[in-house]
């Protein structure tokens, strides 16, 4: 597990935000929007990287990029917490038996490390159909998962109420053309304790942005 930080309940920017919906109305906060993949897609395919891969070292990338997602609850102390970064839980699905594989990848800011290592994790994976979470050694991982079968509208993740789980949750679909750019559907779930409409939407403005850098630069692995 990396470090974190303690947060100063009393001091934090969000406190009345985070004691309502904390104490008075456990709940979550999410949303679906098609993000415009288009220059991602041509420069997997230029580099030869897979489309996959690249998209979820940017997601990852972006959710690091603010305190606000990295945020943590440890139950037992009553302590909200600010892990130093997250990483991805992505998922392999196994077309034999039509279930998947739980992979714990580690992020690593170097875009050819990620990528290298992340690869390596699915590929082992697929030499398993267990579904192997360890939820209680991997507090700081978030939830990544990719449903490629459908380029949907709308995706919706439940939680029990009681529980303040702050990880993310994302989701992304199939991509499809409308009006000559590849849209690709992204569902982001937070919890409201932490993360208001503002927060929520900020994480496809950032996602963007990411993926135009990113595309500019003309990264290339391996």
């Amino acid at each position: 597990m990396d470090n974190y930080r303690v947060i100063d309940q009393e001091a934090y920017y969000r406190k009345g935000v985070f004691r309502h919906f904390s104490e008075d109305c456990k709940c979550s906060t999410s949303m679906t929007a098609r993000v415009d993949v288009t220059e991602l897609a041509k420069h997997s395919k230029e580099t030869g990287t897979k489309f996959y891969l690249n998209f979820l070292y940017l997601l990852t990338k972006t959710l690091n990029s603010r305190d606000d997602y990295k945020m943590g609850y440890l139950w037992q102390t009553q302590e909200l917490i600010c892990y130093d970064r997250i990483h991805p839980t992505q998922y392999v699905f196994h077309e034999d038996t039509e279930t998947c594989t739980p992979v714990y990848s580690h992020w690593y800011e170097d875009y050819e490390t990620f990528y290298a290592a992340a690869l390596e994790d699915a590929e082992k994976a697929k030499q398993t159909r267990e579904y192997l979470l360890d939820a209680a050694n991997h507090p700081n991982w978030f939830d990544a998962s990719f449903i490629p079968w459908l380029s949907y509208d709308s995706l919706n993740i439940e939680l029990p109420d009681g529980y303040l789980y702050f990880a993310p949750i994302v989701n992304w679909g199939k991509y499809r053309e409308e009006n000559g750019r590849l849209m690709m559907p992204v569902s982001v779930r937070l919890n409201h304790a932490v993360a208001d409409g503002y927060l929520l939407a900020k994480v496809f403005v950032l996602l963007e942005q990411e993926i135009s850098a990113f595309c500019k630069e003309g990264n290339v692995t391996d």
